[in-house]
């Protein structure tokens, strides 16, 4: 398998299990994954590692939660569990996942920053520049700038 070959079945693998964790079972949308903290803990607080949330989608005029069984965490008596193709596509965006991803988006940002560089070493003309920025070699790819709008929180 060469490296193109490898590139497009991790892409397809990834879409596949990302379309089927976009609907739950009954067909209600999980696109969007969220915690929900315990009673009493605001949002915007520090993150507690130490105690227990629920995972829960956001898409749909009301929460699906992701995680059944059980309260929050372990404490309702059973053991939490996840719908398998939630829990398939949790599992393969692991630590390791998140971390290439941003190995290549520090490479997609250093690409552009030699691309700034470029433009103002040759284009005096404004317009000249913002084109070259947009367009030529190291503007930033459309997929790299999707993938950072939506770790940011920016995405429309």
């Amino acid at each position: 398998m060469n490296p193109a070959d490898e590139l497009r079945t991790a892409a397809d693998k990834i879409r596949t299990l990302a379309t089927a964790a976009s609907t739950d079972p009954h067909g209600r949308p999980t696109t969007h994954w969220s915690v929900r903290y315990r009673p009493g803990v605001h949002p915007d607080a520090p993150a507690e590692r130490d105690q227990p949330c629920a995972l829960i989608a956001t898409d749909g005029p009301t929460e699906v939660r992701l995680l059944l069984g059980g309260a929050i965490g372990n404490r309702g008596g059973s053991r939490a569990a996840i719908y398998p193709d939630h829990g398939r596509y949790a599992a393969a965006m692991d630590p390791a996942v998140g971390l290439a991803l941003a190995d290549w988006l520090d490479q997609a940002a250093r690409h552009y920053d030699a691309g700034v560089q470029a433009a103002d070493d040759v284009f005096r003309d404004p317009a000249g520049r913002e084109a070259f920025l947009t367009t030529g070699p190291g503007a930033p790819s459309e997929q790299a700038l999707a993938v950072a709008r939506a770790i940011n929180g920016t995405a429309p």
